[in-house]
C-alpha cells in the first residue's frame, strides 16, 4: 500500500499566538485516534514555530545558513503525517477531515504527495 507525507502549511502571521484551542486539541486528538484504529497513521507531529528554525542553502556553489524567522515566508510547515493509505483519494480524505477541525479564523493548507517507494 502506497505511503504518503502531509504537510501542513500554515499562516504565522494569523494563527493564534497561543496555538491550538483546547477544544481543537480535543477534536484532534479524537481524530488521530480513528485514523490511528483504521491502521493508516503511521506517523504524525506538530512542529516549533519558524522562529526557532534554520534554513541551509545550496546555490551557486555556496552556502548559506539562515535562522528564522524567516520574514519573506507567509505560510511556513507547521507539521506532517505520513500515513499508509489504499490511494490518493483517501489520503486527500482523511487530510480534508483534518482541515475541517480548524476554527474559522486558521488559515491553513495542506499539501499530500505519495512517497517514493524504491
Amino acid at each position: 500500500m502506497p505511503r504518503y507525507l502531509t504537510l501542513i502549511r500554515v499562516d504565522e502571521n494569523n494563527a493564534p499566538a497561543e496555538g491550538p484551542s483546547p477544544e481543537l486539541q480535543e477534536r484532534m486528538g479524537k481524530l488521530l485516534e480513528e485514523i490511528t484504529r483504521a491502521g493508516v497513521m503511521l506517523e504524525t507531529a506538530g512542529l516549533v514555530p519558524s522562529s526557532q528554525g534554520t534554513r541551509v542553502t545550496w546555490s551557486g556553489g555556496r552556502m548559506s545558513v539562515t535562522d528564522g524567522p524567516f520574514a519573506e515566508a507567509k505560510e511556513v510547515i507547521g507539521g506532517y503525517s505520513i500515513s499508509q493509505c489504499k490511494d490518493k483519494a483517501e489520503a486527500v480524505e482523511w487530510t480534508k477531515r483534518f482541515l475541517a477541525l480548524h476554527e474559522d479564523h486558521w488559515t491553513i493548507t495542506a499539501e499530500v504527495r505519495e512517497i517514493a517507494e524504491g
